[in-house]
């Protein structure tokens, strides 16, 4: 069959990103083929696109790691969904296009009262929040947690499920102006990072300590929060956002300067400070499908709420989706609906 799939021949720039159409072959005995209809973009498709993503291809690449849409054909193995089934899927990219073959390992059914969208947005984001969260930072009850961009598909799924937990958050945003989309979240104190966040954050704490930190941003803030970490306090880094650029291409030099004076950890001084640093991407559970799958599982039974959209472009309306999506200005989820 024919679909239409968003391609680079070489990744480095946005603009090498090119629609064509192309045959799809039929399923293997264990795929499913899906008609997607909505995707979820993510930090980790603009870098793939760049060219700064380490295991992602450098050439012959399709982005995207997240999308919904419905079963339309499956091999003979495949006894868990249906021709009809809505399901959302994560993938080892390949999800920029209109039809995809999939492992069945890799979806799950999309809720019965989610849009495509809502299913487009949660998987990516929910499986990051709760890998980083639980499974690395080890959460307790009533702990104390330190979120970055939280106004951010992740940083809203970190705050549901700490909330969980019951836990104390303090979320940070990068301008006001994402307060207010927000300010339903249950996030328990609100900071801007700007030249009063590190004062602010003294004065929420007080007397305590931070349990946690999730880290997206490692920039400037990373040292001087990692202080405030308690005794076996723990900085889970699952982004790197102070990296991605608002241009097509990279800006080379403004990356090695962001590269040479990033953030340094002293591996003696954890030992002393009995402090830890972990840091992974997804693409390390993909290659774990079982474990996934058991993860995939943890976090429906957690029943968290619908992803929150920011915003949705047309399929053919990818290229400026993603610049909408550098440019750091959005909340929730950016999703494109094919």
């Amino acid at each position: 069959m024919k679909r239409s799939a968003y391609r680079l021949e070489r990744v480095g720039s946005l603009k090498n990103l090119q629609l064509i159409s192309e045959n799809l072959v039929n399923p293997n005995d264990d795929e499913v083929t899906i008609e997607i209809k909505a995707i979820g973009l993510n930090f980790a498709d603009v870098f793939c696109i760049q060219g700064l993503y380490s295991a992602a291809p450098k050439e012959n690449l399709i982005p995207g790691l997240e999308f919904s849409g419905v079963v339309i054909d499956k091999g003979k193995d495949v006894s868990e969904f249906n021709l009809g089934d809505k399901v959302i899927g994560i993938t080892r990219f390949g999800a920029f296009t209109t039809h995809i073959n999939l492992n069945k390992k890799y979806l799950i059914k999309l809720p019965v009262d989610w849009s495509f969208d809502e299913g487009a947005g949660f998987v990516v984001q929910a499986l990051t929040a709760y890998y980083a969260i639980k499974e690395l930072g080890n959460l307790k009850q009533r702990q104390t947690v330190l979120i970055h961009s939280v106004a951010g598909g992740v940083g809203i799924y970190l705050n549901r499920i700490a909330k969980k937990y019951n836990c104390v958050t303090i979320g940070t945003v990068g301008s006001k102006n994402k307060i207010t989309h927000i300010k339903d979240e249950q996030i328990d104190h609100l900071l801007v990072r700007d030249d009063k966040f590190l004062s602010g954050l003294k004065e929420i704490l007080g007397d305590r300590k931070l349990d946690l930190i999730l880290e997206s941003l490692t920039g400037k803030y990373f040292k001087p929060t990692f202080e405030m970490l308690a005794p076996q306090g723990r900085a889970v880094v699952y982004g790197a956002s102070n990296f991605a650029t608002h241009t097509s291409s990279p800006n080379y030099f403004q990356l090695a300067y962001r590269y040479f004076t990033r953030p340094k950890v002293d591996i003696l001084k954890l030992i002393e400070q009995n402090r830890s640093v972990m840091g992974f991407n997804l693409i390390y559970l993909y290659d774990k499908a079982d474990y996934l799958k058991v993860l995939l599982d943890e976090i429906i039974e957690l029943n968290l709420a619908k992803p929150l959209i920011g915003a949705t472009y047309k399929f053919d309306e990818m290229h400026t989706a993603i610049k909408y999506f550098q440019a750091g200005k959005s909340f929730g989820k950016v999703v494109v609906k094919v």
